[in-house]
């Protein structure tokens, strides 16, 4: 084996289909195995674990879940050892990541360590810094601030652009029958159930409010379309149901959107579509995050960290009530051409490198 590649959740899915895409088209003859998703599948990963082994949410959740997780550690770890590849490539999902690749230096692994998008380093546990230079031979990040955390240490550390970026470049738009008599509020909920059952329910009461706009609701996950079907019949709220396959044509042709915090609000910031970020959790998550992981940030979502200004409003945990997403609706939907122009000063910053490519090339060059 070449290299092996662990993606664990659905963001590294889609990041990691488009790597696999650059890596075999320079070298068609690679052999590679590993942990992925449905796109990573489709590509030709010869899966060795499915991803959704390792979906969970939240602090609580993996707790849950944690007898399974360490299983499937153990059972990774001992096919890794005695496949012995070139090379590990391991795609966000730090928690498990950044264990699995000290586990692996500790029982003797020789071959190269690589991490795809840094750990959130600069938001909590900068400890970790001296554990990647510790067992990493190459650390490929995708925001630009991240090398400069290195800079004084040995790790290889390289900017290889966002592969959200090149994925938005390059779509091609497809037709769809969108609401015209209308200006479009655009709805986010989340891929996860307990994402939606906390998000939705506050964004539909919140967004009924405003009967002169459109309002059109995003499915990225199908399997949950009759808990918004419900959730939409609970708050009496008619929506066009937006099927995931269509999620970019919906950014296009929004007015602004509401939606829960995660990659999608770089999606919108990459769209240009005046966004509001909302994140419910639970109270012990809420315990979990202010005394265990005390995050030391100015903002959450990345458009607004990279910006370094808050240009989506954000309301997170006890901030997101009816009110505050009231105002902050009202507020937008009066202001969105400054937000706009903002959403073009952050494409600047991302630059415009295919972040695959350049990944690929990297990880090719350690191999």
């Amino acid at each position: 084996m070449d290299l092996f590649i662990f993606a664990a959740e659905p963001s590294a899915d889609l990041h990691g289909e488009k790597l696999l895409k650059a890596l075999l088209e320079k070298n068609p003859y690679l052999k590679i195995e590993g942990v992925g998703g449905p796109k990573m599948r489709a590509t030709g990963l010869k899966c060795i674990m499915p991803m959704e082994n390792f979906q969970v949410m939240g602090f609580i959740d993996v707790i849950k879940h944690l007898p399974q997780l360490i299983k499937h550690f153990y059972t990774l770890r001992a096919y890794i050892l005695k496949a012995h590849p070139q090379a590990v490539l391991f795609i966000d999902y730090p928690g498990f990541n950044l264990k699995m690749e000290e586990h692996l230096r500790k029982k003797g692994y020789k071959g190269k360590l690589i991490h795809y998008i840094c750990p959130s380093i600069w938001a909590w546990g900068k400890k970790r810094i001296f554990t990647l230079e510790k067992n990493l031979d190459l650390l490929l990040s995708i925001l630009p601030f991240e090398k400069d955390l290195f800079k004084n240490l040995k790790l290889a550390v390289e900017y290889v652009g966002n592969p959200l970026v090149q994925r938005i470049q390059e779509y091609q738009y497809k037709p769809f029958d969108f609401p015209k008599d209308k200006k479009i509020i655009a709805v986010f909920p989340g891929s996860r159930r307990k994402e939606i059952e906390r998000n939705f329910p506050l964004q539909l009461k919140v967004l009924k409010q405003f009967p002169d706009y459109a309002l059109c609701v995003s499915i990225a996950n199908s399997r949950f379309l009759p808990l918004i079907k419900e959730l939409l019949q609970k708050e009496e709220v008619r929506a066009h149901l937006i099927p995931g396959e269509y999620t970019y044509e919906l950014m296009k042709v929004a007015y602004i959107a509401v939606a829960k915090s995660g990659t999608v609000t770089l999606e919108l910031g990459l769209h240009a579509t005046p966004s509001i970020v909302t994140y419910a959790i639970s109270f012990l998550d809420m315990l979990a995050v202010k005394y265990f992981f005390k995050p030391d940030l100015p903002f959450y979502s990345l458009v607004n960290i990279l910006c370094k200004k808050e240009v989506f409003p954000e309301l997170m945990g006890p901030k997101f009530t009816e009110k505050n997403l009231y105002e902050a609706v009202k507020n937008l939907l009066a202001g969105t051409f400054q937000v706009k122009e903002e959403c073009e000063h952050l494409k600047q910053i991302l630059t415009t490198k295919k972040a695959s490519e350049e990944a690929a090339s990297h990880i090719l060059n350690s191999l």
